[in-house]
């Protein structure tokens, strides 16, 4: 039995808010407690409460303050020789170096918070800074090693009741699956990820979940309306609480299905409006992904074939510096699609 969703990255003063609390709200509630522990000179608090403002921060899109704000609760948390918290800012650290596409940093952040988190005795951060090396393999595609990660750490989280982090397990689980062409099982562990996100109120989780619904209704079944619908759901939950990665990858998957459906024109937009946002957020692995909708699109309404070729080899060349194994085999099949041959062998 899975108990409500909670934020265990609000902390201190902030326990009080919410998992569904909008960015805006966190941030804003974040910065006064975060001043408020700076006037008395409570090192602790000023690490719980920057962690909080970090992660608004770094979900809002707004990577250099959150850069900031994660290293500057992490020297509080040191000075107060606070070990959970240490581990806190690491895990925030790590996961925004994910977001930037810097790989390296983001397993070295994340592996040194799971050992604090271990050391200091709190399982939560340990759970989520295991999940994120997990996260970080899946996303550049490193199935084989990670794939037994997300099932223990799946396993552990239903264990606990652990909603969030179920939820958080089912969906990476679903996308490997996804990506390896099982549908079945994919769609099966999306249904569930979105029934336990509802029932325990995680909308955030709820949105990822429906996205991923919503891609495969597209993909398996060419059920455009349905998808559209689903998407439609997600959109709304992301702007109500201002959750501007999991906006701008609706919007790429928006384009996915009107590109499947044949609608290249609103496809296009859709992936321009995407590949926009993910540019102010500094998301690359989500603005390559944008990238290759956008080049998809034009090619099939009419773009010289050249300049598609060309746009192709620079973007291979980007997700091969970046580490994005499982993207740049997207890459390869649309230069087997839209490339001439001779293209694409030079």
């Amino acid at each position: 039995m899975y108990g409500k969703a909670f934020a265990p990255e609000y902390q201190g003063a902030l326990t009080t808010l919410s998992v569904n609390s909008s960015l805006t709200e966190v941030l804003a509630e974040g910065l006064e407690r975060l001043r408020e522990a700076e006037r008395a000179g409570s090192p602790a608090e000023v690490a719980r409460c920057g962690l909080a403002v970090a992660e608004a921060h770094r979900r809002l899109g707004d990577t250099a303050e959150a850069d900031r704000a994660w290293k500057a609760s992490y020297r509080a948390a040191r000075t107060a020789q606070d070990t959970g918290a240490m581990a806190w800012a690491l895990w925030s650290g790590g996961t925004l170096a994910r977001q930037r596409g810097a790989f390296p940093l983001a397993w070295r952040l994340l592996g040194l918070a799971a050992e604090l988190g271990e050391r200091g005795g709190d399982i939560v951060v340990r759970g989520y800074s295991l999940a994120g090396l997990a996260e970080t393999g899946r996303i550049q595609g490193d199935y084989a090693a990670v794939g037994r990660l997300h099932e223990q750490l799946l396993a552990e989280a239903r264990r606990r009741g652990e909603a969030r982090h179920t939820v958080w397990a089912l969906e990476g689980i679903a996308q490997m699956h996804r990506n390896t062409g099982d549908f079945g099982r994919a769609y099966a562990l999306f249904e569930e990820a979105a029934e336990i996100a509802e029932r325990a109120d995680d909308r955030r989780g709820h949105a990822w979940a429906l996205r991923g619904l919503a891609d495969i209704l597209s993909a398996r079944d060419g059920d455009t309306g349905r998808a559209l619908e689903l998407l439609s759901r997600a959109e709304e939950t992301c702007r109500t609480m201002n959750l501007s990665s999991a906006l701008a990858y609706n919007h790429k998957m928006r384009g996915n299905v009107l590109y499947r459906a044949g609608r290249y024109e609103e496809a296009r937009d859709l992936y321009g409006l995407a590949l926009s946002e993910f540019r102010t957020m500094d998301e690359p692995r989500g603005e390559a992904l944008s990238r290759l909708g956008l080049a998809k699109s034009l090619a099939r309404l009419g773009r010289d074939p050249q300049e598609t070729a060309a746009e192709l080899v620079d973007l291979a060349a980007v997700l091969e510096r970046a580490g994005l194994r499982h993207t740049r085999e997207m890459v390869a099949r649309a230069q087997a699609e839209f490339v001439p041959e001779t293209e694409g062998a030079r």
